[in-house]
This record gives structure tokens, C-alpha cells and sequence, in this order.
């Protein structure tokens, strides 16, 4: 009883502490958010967040960590690759501010489409809607492994304190494990519930907005401690 005990308090020690790592205003975040209210590859981009986490905290509960940081080369070239990529996507979303749209969403998406609607214009919707899916997939892989401070979080950070637990480390990473994806899957299917707020253009403007500034701060930032 002791053992499961001593399970269940380092799964919830790890809940909690990769829960207050996660949830923050970040560029991860920010995409992940938008693709949620645009309801847009929301389980691929879910399940690309959740899952990379639990490889980068397995790497870091490995003991990864300390290896990595033996090559601060690499760190620094991730960090300037990283934030000109941030940096970049921080300026289409200050376009956007710009030139604002609604959200628009079908009532009901598979009904959606009518017998009167053309075989050409159908897969023309079709293509559009996998290129969509595409570039949501890139951007969303290159948010995750192209920003070192998803690793220091992850591998760096994580890992240290899973350490202290000795043989529960992989309890305490797994429990870190589990609140990522929990905080992935309700980021990412909740903000739907935004969708009437974000119908109007305004709104839009203030969301990506935010997102500029967090997206071009943060670039801004890697490149400055690089």
C-alpha cells in the first residue's frame, strides 16, 4: 500500500509541476489556440504537442539533459534557428491585424455538402483543406522542436527534478506526461467554445495581436540569449 501510495503522490507531483510548466502564454500555446478556434487539424496538432512532450520528458527523465547541455553549440543554433521562425510567424499574425477576418464555421460538417455541389469544386475543397492540414502539421512540428524552450522545460527542467525521485522518476514523468496531454486536449477541442466570440473580425484582430507580440517577444528573446 505504501508503494502505491508513493506511486500516486510522484504521478501527481509530476501532474502538477508539468502542468504549471505548460500552461503559460508561449508560442506553442498561442498556434495551438488558434487552431482550435478554427477547428483546423485540431487532433493532429493535439496529438503532435502531446506526443512530443512525452518524448522530450522520457529524453529528460533518461537522463538526456546533461548530455545535451555538454554541446551548448547546438543549443545556441536551435535558439537563433528557433527564434527567426518565431519571429517570422509573429509577422504574418501582425498582418492579420491588419487585414482581420471572422470565423466561419459550417453548421454541422457532414451535412454540409449538397448534391448540388460540383465534383470539381468538391475537390477543389478537398485539396485545399489537405494543404491546409499540411502547413497546420509543419508549422505545429516546427513550434515544438524548433523552440529550446520547449526543451528547457521538458528535458532540462523536468528531468532535473525527476531525478530527485530516484526510482520513481519515470512515475513523476509520467504523471508530466499525462498533464500535457490533458492541457493539449482541452486548449486545443475547447477553444471552440470561443467560436462566437471570434466571429466578429475585431476579435480576431486582438487574438492574433497577441499572438505577434508573444510570437516576436519570444523570437526576440532566443536570439538575445543565444
Amino acid at each position: 500500500m505504501d508503494a502505491v501510495n508513493h506511486a500516486l503522490t510522484a504521478t501527481a507531483a509530476g501532474f502538477g509541476t508539468g502542468l504549471s510548466l505548460i500552461v503559460a502564454i508561449g508560442a506553442q500555446n498561442a498556434f495551438v489556440l488558434r487552431q482550435g478556434v478554427r477547428r483546423e487539424a485540431v487532433l493532429a496538432v493535439v496529438g503532435i504537442c502531446a506526443l512530443s512532450d512525452a518524448v522530450l520528458i522520457a529524453l529528460g527523465v533518461g537522463g538526456v539533459g546533461a548530455f545535451v547541455v555538454a554541446w551548448p553549440s547546438a543549443v545556441t543554433a536551435v535558439a537563433w534557428i528557433g527564434g527567426l521562425f518565431l519571429i517570422g510567424y509573429g509577422c504574418l499574425a501582425a498582418r492579420r491585424v491588419l487585414r482581420p477576418s471572422a470565423l466561419t464555421v459550417e453548421a454541422g460538417t457532414a451535412g454540409a455538402t449538397s448534391t448540388a455541389v460540383a465534383a470539381g469544386a468538391t475537390s477543389t475543397a478537398v485539396a485545399a483543406a489537405a494543404g491546409s492540414r499540411r502547413r497546420a502539421v509543419l508549422t505545429c512540428l516546427a513550434m515544438t522542436w524548433l523552440n529550446p524552450h520547449v526543451y528547457l522545460d521538458t528535458v532540462f527542467l523536468l528531468g532535473s527534478i525527476a531525478a530527485d525521485r530516484g526510482p520513481l522518476r519515470w512515475t513523476f514523468g509520467l504523471g508530466a506526461v499525462i498533464a500535457s496531454l490533458v492541457w493539449f486536449a482541452a486548449l486545443g477541442f475547447g477553444a471552440r467554445l470561443l467560436s462566437p466570440l471570434l466571429a466578429r473580425p475585431s476579435a480576431w484582430r486582438v487574438l492574433d495581436a497577441l499572438i505577434a507580440a508573444t510570437m516576436i517577444v519570444l523570437g526576440a528573446t532566443l536570439i538575445a540569449g543565444a
